[in-house]
C-alpha cells in the first residue's frame, strides 16, 4: 500500500537566533503579521498566519540553525512578485543566491535567512 495524503507537508519549523529579529526579518520579507505564541510550550514561537483555520504554515522558534545553507529548505508564498519579494529579502539583510528559476506551477528563487537558513521564495503563475 502506498501513503498518499492530501497534503505531505503538513508543517515546518524555522530555528532562529533571536526570535524578535526573526519575526520582523519575515514580517518585513513576506509582508505578514506572524502571532507571537507564549503559553504552548517551554518556548515563545512565533506562528504564520494563514486565511483558513487549518492551514498548512509552521513557526519561528528559538533554536540552532544548521550551518549555512546545509539544512532543509523551506519554500514561503509570496506576497506579490517573486522580484520585489527577492528585493525586500536582501534588504531586510538576508542574501539572496539565485536568480528566478522557472517550474510549471510557478517561479522561486533560494535564498539564505540572516540566521543561515535556506529559504525558497515562491510565486504562483497567476
Amino acid at each position: 500500500m502506498t501513503f498518499k495524503p492530501q497534503h505531505f507537508n503538513v508543517w515546518m519549523e524555522i530555528p532562529v537566533s533571536d526570535l524578535d529579529k526573526a519575526i520582523v526579518f519575515y514580517n518585513n520579507v513576506f509582508q505578514t503579521e506572524l502571532n507571537l505564541v507564549t503559553d504552548m510550550g517551554p518556548n515563545p514561537f512565533a506562528m504564520f498566519p494563514t486565511s483558513e483555520e487549518n492551514g498548512v504554515a509552521g513557526h519561528l522558534y528559538p533554536g540552532k540553525p544548521a550551518d549555512k545553507g546545509t539544512g532543509p529548505t523551506i519554500h514561503i508564498a509570496c506576497p506579490d512578485t517573486l522580484e520585489e519579494t527577492m528585493e525586500r529579502f536582501a534588504k531586510a539583510g538576508g542574501e539572496v543566491i539565485s536568480d528566478p528559476i522557472p517550474i510549471p506551477a510557478g517561479r522561486f528563487a533560494y535564498g539564505i535567512d540572516p540566521d543561515g537558513n535556506s529559504i525558497g521564495m515562491f510565486a504562483v503563475n497567476s
